[in-house]
């Protein structure tokens, strides 16, 4: 009887076992099922996460490829109007004619700023800014930032400060200034009483620049915002160049990400707002650059010749340059001056010279023909709405000096006298 009732126990156990091993195999199918799905759901999201990173990309390129194009269009009008606005204020000596072109003028320039800002934002977000790393004497980019916004800050009966040591960066000067502008702008625009403070500080291996201001101060909510593009704070002022378009802290982010600089923000309401930036320190001294101040000098009798294919651009710039008691010959491209130089063209003291002429010619082809054939090898100015660097490489080959559009009637004529000196 007990070896009956043991063998009963063995049997059940064994069937106990046999069904237990049934369920678990089907428990494993099921399992199995549930992430062969599961896998080819991911493989599905996966692809689709693929295809609209393409599509994003593609976008992106074809956005800046349009903003590229079209800055080229927009600055084009927008350059002959600035000159021909020069040119009438010269002309109307009436304290209310000046009033009006100077209030033209600002318009003028805040559509030139958004364009450029446009266009920049686009370059960042499209990773061809390609930084280049030198080692940078913060001392002197600050002395320039103090001359450059200190006329702001007193016309506000603002306070504009500079705490710096002899510290050298590594960092690229062009964006770092960019950066520096954008926020000491800010300061300056937000800050109704009190001051700025531009600081220099160093921390262990980096360095901290911070701008400073007593102004009105970002609420937390708005925080996570100022960073974005067109915000604008509630706490909006204005500055010389009148109310901020909302994009100087987008382009500050975007940029310093570009760099590796860490931008971070301290701000209390109603007390004031810190801008902290952090570079690696550099372990070689800048290279001495000698920057010669424009000398000035009269253009009168000055022989320009001016090769321009926009009707309205060439029209304007010539009135301008006559304007300056200068002699002007202009041509739409190549064809015209060689057909000139035929007729006894005499050299010029100086050209100024399009980048981008019609028939998708180039201006520096002018300038190659007149020093292979006549060996005149004068003064060039290059003018362009492409901001390209491929634009600004070669007219540093060519020995030339490199102005964007719209271009500003001061500084063209500063050029001018340096050139000519």
């Amino acid at each position: 009887m007990a070896h009956v009732e043991r063998t009963m126990d063995q049997q059940g156990g064994a069937y106990a076992l046999f069904q237990t091993a049934i369920m678990l195999e089907g428990r494993v199918r099921s399992r199995t099922e549930e992430l062969t799905s599961l896998m080819k759901s991911l493989e599905g999201s996966n692809a689709a996460l693929q295809a609209a990173k393409d599509e994003a990309e593609t976008a992106n390129r074809s956005k800046t490829r349009f903003l590229a194009a079209a800055s080229h269009d927009l600055l084009q009008p927008l350059n002959a109007a600035r000159l021909s606005l020069s040119a009438l204020a010269d002309l109307a000596p009436g304290p209310e004619a000046q009033t009006v072109a100077r209030q033209v003028e600002r318009g003028l320039q805040t559509i030139e700023d958004l364009i450029k800002a446009l266009i920049d934002i686009s370059k960042l977000d499209a990773g061809v800014v390609l930084p280049v790393i030198k080692p940078v004497r913060l001392a002197d980019l600050v002395a320039h930032l103090e001359t450059s916004f200190r006329p702001f800050a007193e016309r506000k009966g603002l306070r504009l400060v500079t705490r710096t040591h002899d510290l050298v960066v590594a960092t690229d000067l062009v964006l770092l200034q960019r950066i520096l502008q954008n926020l000491v702008s800010n300061a300056v625009r937000y800050t109704e009483a009190g001051g700025i403070l531009i600081g220099v500080r160093r921390r262990g291996g980096l360095c901290r620049i911070d701008v400073v201001d007593t102004g009105c101060g970002i609420p937390e909510e708005e925080r996570a915002l100022v960073f974005e593009e067109f915000f604008r704070g509630t706490g909006e002022g204005e500055d010389a160049g009148g109310p901020g378009l909302g994009l100087g802290l987008s382009i500050v982010q975007r940029t310093a990400s570009a760099l590796g600089h860490p931008v971070r923000l301290h701000s209390r309401v109603g007390r004031g707002t810190r801008m902290s930036l952090e570079l690696p320190l550099a372990d070689l001294a800048p290279d001495a650059q000698a920057h010669p101040a424009p000398v000035a000098t009269t253009l009168t009798g000055a022989r320009v010749l001016v090769i321009e294919n926009d009707a309205s651009t060439a029209e304007a710039l010539e009135r301008l340059l006559r304007g300056w008691d200068a002699e002007v010959e202009s041509h739409r491209g190549l064809g015209g001056v060689v057909d000139s130089l035929r007729h006894g063209m005499r050299r010029p003291d100086v050209m100024i010279i399009d980048y981008h002429l019609s028939d998708g010619a180039c201006g520096l082809d002018v300038v190659d023909h007149l020093r292979r054939e006549r060996d005149w090898f004068t003064p060039v100015i290059v003018t362009t709405a492409d901001y390209g660097l491929e634009v600004g490489r070669r007219v540093v080959e060519a020995k030339a000096e490199l102005m964007h559009k719209p271009v500003k009637p001061a500084q063209l004529r500063a050029l001018l006298a340096y050139l000519l000196a």
